[in-house]
């Protein structure tokens, strides 16, 4: 791709679309529902039907550069509205779709979307905006007819469009936005550009996943962020592969179901989702593996104990990774052929990584740092937000906001974010450190880990704890911390574990351990 160049070769669509339409898989199955209904659509459908959405977004009067706002669920129309808009030179703007309506509002308001594309289930989380109609000219409803007259079936406007040409673009030009997850409060615009999109593709796809064009691709991870859109999307359709989508929300049994009736070659994941459905395996193994090759989880950082009885169980590994919204996808992880349960990995081809102290100093080998990525997939900026944009994108760095402790081999322990950590005893405590230690206890499902001030205001460890079913041992809080104690250190047990039966978590999977705080 030569970026400076304005060429329809540039624009993002052409590649993972348009490009194979002189192949052999043009009339290949590129996405399906793994629903009851179960449609699909075939590369050369996909695009027909993108080109159409340029014709349809030039009658709307929705300009290139404008942002049009997607509340749209895992399902056919998705990479159809994506796409389309990627073609058009317009901004796509997905969203998560299970946020609250003040945030949708927050996210609206800040990213000044004229039309909005929602699916029909979640409508109501657009229609009970305040002064919608006010600020909104164009709203698509993706499933039945609606009565409202201010709204468009989505279906019904397509189908009386014509297709038109794709849109010349430079590489470097603005392809898409996505709001960071919000782990720690604030959900911020991150602005990508074409190429990013076959970046992320050409390294970690084709290099470290190896992904082939007889693969079914199954994503638990949605595709309205970073982590999902890769996996679900431009990995599969970068290489010829197909993608089974499922919009409901995931439950280790319905994951089950898919994995039965399916047979993907890949499963994407977080580890919230690999924890529960190793309490379903353990109670009755009855999900067929047989074609699964390999498993990647990412979001969050994978307990080694997690990765261990998930391959012992089903002969699988998993690919711990780590990646952010900022970068697009995975830059840190382990190899098919090189994995350490318990470390992120080494470095993905293409990418370079640093560990720096308070100082921006490096660290040496056996000390903890916040790590620093170098790539081209590298956002532009955070939308508006130009002090958060200087502190996180330095240069040719991007800062992460976790910190790590690097190893003599260049592998990576993930240690906690930068504003997770704290001190005990004058000793940097890791908050992933002590989960680990917890969910290693057979009693324990999930754990997480922040800081409280003790009666003499000093700061130490306090864990929030969900146990596994059926546990009916007395005494658990002090069987728990003397396993603890033993496992990674005295002084790093936590001093109060409170039993709950869930943890704030984002849609990524990610613990928002500012809520616990």
């Amino acid at each position: 791709m030569e970026e400076y160049k304005i060429d329809k070769k540039n624009n993002a669509a052409y590649y993972f679309i348009d490009r194979h339409l002189d192949t052999k898989i043009k009339n290949k199955k590129v996405f399906f529902e793994a629903t009851s209904i179960g449609r699909s659509i075939s590369y050369k459908d996909l695009s027909i039907q993108t080109n159409k959405m340029i014709d349809l977004l030039s009658k709307l009067n929705v300009r290139r550069e404008e942002r049009v706002l997607m509340l749209v669920l895992d399902q056919i129309e998705f990479p159809i509205i994506f796409w389309g808009c990627i073609k058009a030179g317009v901004i796509p703007v997905p969203i998560n779709t299970l946020l609250s309506k003040d945030i949708i509002k927050t996210i609206l308001d800040d990213c000044r979307a004229k039309t909005i594309f929602v699916s029909q289930e979640i409508k109501d989380l657009i229609f009970d905006i305040p002064d919608l109609y006010n600020q909104i000219d164009n709203i698509f409803v993706i499933g039945k007819s609606d009565n409202n007259k201010d709204v468009k079936n989505f279906t019904t406007e397509l189908d009386l469009c014509v297709e038109k040409e794709i849109i010349k673009v430079s590489g470097d030009e603005p392809a898409f936005w996505l709001y960071s997850s919000g782990s720690t409060g604030e959900p911020k615009g991150t602005i990508h550009v074409h190429k990013s999109l076959l970046e992320t593709f050409e390294t970690y796809a084709l290099k470290v996943l190896k992904i082939k064009e007889k693969d079914i691709v199954f994503s638990v991870a949605k595709l309205f962020f970073a982590y999902g859109l890769g996996n679900a999307m431009t990995f599969p359709m970068g290489i010829g592969a197909t993608t089974a989508l499922f919009p409901l929300r995931p439950t280790p049994d319905s994951v089950n179901d898919i994995m039965n009736k399916i047979k993907p070659t890949i499963l994407f994941a977080v580890p919230t989702i690999y924890a529960a459905m190793l309490v379903s395996l353990r109670k009755e193994n009855n999900t067929n593996f047989e074609n699964l090759r390999i498993c990647v989880s990412a979001g969050e950082a994978l307990p080694s104990q997690i990765g261990q009885d998930w391959k012992s169980i089903t002969g699988v590994d998993i690919l711990d990774g780590v990646g952010s919204t900022e970068m697009l996808h995975i830059f840190l992880s382990n190899k098919p052929d090189d994995i350490v349960y318990g470390t992120s990995g080494s470095a993905v081809p293409g990418y370079k990584l640093r560990l720096v102290n308070e100082k921006n100093e490096e660290v040496n080998v056996g000390e903890i740092g916040e790590l620093l990525v170098k790539g081209n997939s590298s956002a532009i900026a955070y939308w508006n937000k130009l002090t958060k944009s200087r502190k996180t994108f330095e240069g040719e760095w991007t800062r992460t906001g976790d910190k790590y402790e690097k190893l003599e081999d260049g592998k990576f322990i993930y240690s906690g974010r930068t504003d997770d950590m704290f001190k005990v005893s004058g000793i940097w405590i890791s908050p992933f450190e002590v989960e680990q230690a917890l969910v290693s206890h057979e009693i324990v499902l999930e754990a997480a880990v922040v800081v409280k001030q003790d009666t003499a205001g000093l700061d130490k460890p306090c864990a929030f704890v969900i146990l596994n079913e059926n546990v009916t041992k007395s005494d658990k809080e002090n069987i728990l911390k003397e396993h603890v104690k033993n496992k990674i250190g005295k002084w790093k047990y936590p001093r109060w574990i409170n039993f709950v039966d869930d943890l704030p978590k984002t849609a990524t999977g990610k613990v928002q351990r500012f809520k616990l705080r």
